[in-house]
Parts: C-alpha cells; structure tokens; sequence
C-alpha cells in the first residue's frame, strides 16, 4: 500500500450511477452537509447527463444523523454525501466525501507522542486513510491501535461529534487525532480522561489539546442556569437525533418548582429560544449545540450530564461529554 495519499480523488459520482442503476432509481434526491453544498450544482448536471431526474436539498444538513426524509416523497432514492451510514436503508444512499493529504505530515506528531501507546482516530474526510496511517506510524516506531467501527461509527478509526467510542482504547497512553478543528479533540479529551494530541493534516499543525477552557465555560453555564425559573428540554424531531425517552427522564426530575417542559423542534435556533421564553434549555438533539453553539443562545443550554448535576443526581466529579 503506497503511503503517499496526495493524488486527485475520483468525482463521487463515478460509483454512484451503479448504485442509482442497480436500484431502478429515476429520480435522485441530493444531500449535502454545509461544508460540500457547493458541489451540488456539479454533481446534479453529471446525474442529469446520466439520465436521472435530480433534485436537491437546500435545507441545513448537520450529518447522518440528519437524513432530509421527507424528500423520499418525491424522488425514488436519497444520496446523502459526506457523511457514513448510520443505518441502512434501501432508498437511501450515503457517500462520504474522501479528503486525502501527505501521509507524511503525520511526523509532525511523533515527537508529541513520546513513546506512549497510542490509539489513533479521524473524522469520516480522512477514514479512508487509517490503514496507510497506522501503517506509517508503525513503520516510524510508534505503538498505535485503530479501534474497529460499531455503531454510529462504521468505520474505523472514526469518531463523530457525538460519539468518541473509537477513541475508548484499553491500554492506550495517548489518543492522537488527526482532523480539523477543536471539537473533536476535546471531546475525546472529556470522553476518555486520557492525553489527546491534535493534529491537523490541512494546515500541518499540531500540539496537545485538553478540555480545561471547555469545563469552566460549561461550570458557568450550569450555575447560571440555577438562577432559570423554567426549564425546557429539548427534543429533536430529526430521526437520527431524537432522544425522546431521556428527555422524559430528565423531565422527571424536575426543574424550578417541580416542572420541566418537553420541547420538539427540527431546528433549535437562538431566535426560537428566545421567543419560547424559557429561562434555560436542555438539550438532548445533536449534542455539540450545547458546546458549540451556547454564546449564539440567549439562555443556557445544558447537555444531559450537566442537567443532572444541576439536578443533584451526578456530582461534578462524574462529569462527561453528552454522546448518543
């Protein structure tokens, strides 16, 4: 297996029309998350040339977890790009979008691991590349593990926003992620208790990432939201996030004045906050909108763990990271 993964990647719909054929699809309903919507024009002209009928979602699309359903109403087959199945289903096609880099850049990170034993995860963009990057790290030294996929996580190696399971290695020192951004690294910082080394193969950066700034950001929140005289919990009618029996748990356990109201939404936005009126929020739809998103909301938006320690039926002690 080569280690040099810079070559161009193939448009994804050269494999798809098989697939769209081999389902007797006429008509193709496209998906696309934030971060690929502008290839949708593309790719619907080359399905179009092809024969097929297309149409395209111009809704926001937050993962697999997110699936645009309703357009099955109209069109035989749904693609949704980006991202891994979740679960499978005959009309509905998923189709990550592989990003490749210089395998090379991961030397970067070997100095930071120190010998430790390391488990090492991605994001989906880069999944396709564990086997060539355990593959190098090994060839470099470096005791690493890949955690096989389950679940939310298919493949391996893979974590998501709101699941870290890959990241959960017996044995392991030191977790090294190879993605963009800070989420994820904190994340499995939280969900792990174990070192975590960041490093990002786009812009060639990387150093440790802990989740100290993240905790007291989100101790702040649970004691604001003490002072909150109603309590709504949030409930996602989107089919891969809805949590509606541990909405009704946490329900249970009260709020101000012994109530706390369940509240269904298909898109929890700080403008419909607002106007719901409630002094704070539990949320228990897609789990990073209590981490990422609190400074755009009007009123503290805590996850489950956190409700429960406002509740006082988990110390702070027992804190951990919301995943589905």
């Amino acid at each position: 297996m080569s280690l040099n993964a810079t070559s161009e990647l193939p448009e994804p719909v050269a494999g798809l029309i098989g697939k769209l054929r081999k389902r007797g699809a006429k008509t193709i309903a496209l998906q696309f998350p934030e971060g690929l919507k502008r290839k949708a024009a593309g790719i619907a002209a080359a399905l179009r040339d092809a024969g097929f009928e297309v149409i395209v979602s111009g809704d926001p699309c937050y993962g697999a977890c997110d699936l645009a359903l309703g357009m099955l109403e109209y069109a035989d087959v749904l693609v949704h790009f980006g991202h891994a199945p979740v679960d499978e289903r005959q009309d509905v096609i998923c189709e990550p979008y592989p990003v490749g880099f210089d395998i090379t850049v991961l030397e970067k990170a070997i100095p930071l691991l120190g010998g430790a034993r390391a488990g090492l995860v991605t994001t989906v963009q880069h999944a396709h590349l564990v086997p060539v990057m355990e593959a190098f790290l090994k060839a470099h030294g470096v005791a690493v593990e890949v955690a096989g996929g389950s679940g939310r996580t298919p493949l391996p190696g893979q974590v998501l926003g709101c699941s870290f399971e890959a990241a959960k290695i017996p044995g392991a020192d030191t977790i090294l992620f190879v993605g963009t951004g800070r989420f994820h690294p904190t994340g499995i910082a939280l969900a792990t208790g174990k070192r975590v080394i960041a490093l990002d193969p786009l812009a060639g950066t990387v150093g440790e990432v802990t989740a100290e700034a993240l905790l007291r950001r989100r101790f702040a929140a649970i004691e604001k939201a003490r002072k909150a005289s109603t309590i709504g919990i949030l409930v996602s009618s989107k089919s891969g996030q809805n949590r509606i029996r541990l909405a009704r748990q946490l329900a249970g356990l009260g709020g101000p004045g012994g109530n706390a109201v369940l509240v269904m939404m298909c898109e929890v936005s700080p403008g419909e906050l607002l106007n719901l009126g409630f002094g704070a929020y539990v949320n228990t739809a897609c789990p990073r909108l209590a981490y990422d998103d609190q400074v755009r909301f009007p009123v503290p938006v805590l996850s489950p763990p956190e409700y429960e320690i406002l509740r006082g039926v988990r110390s702070w002690d027992e804190y951990t990271i919301d995943e589905i």
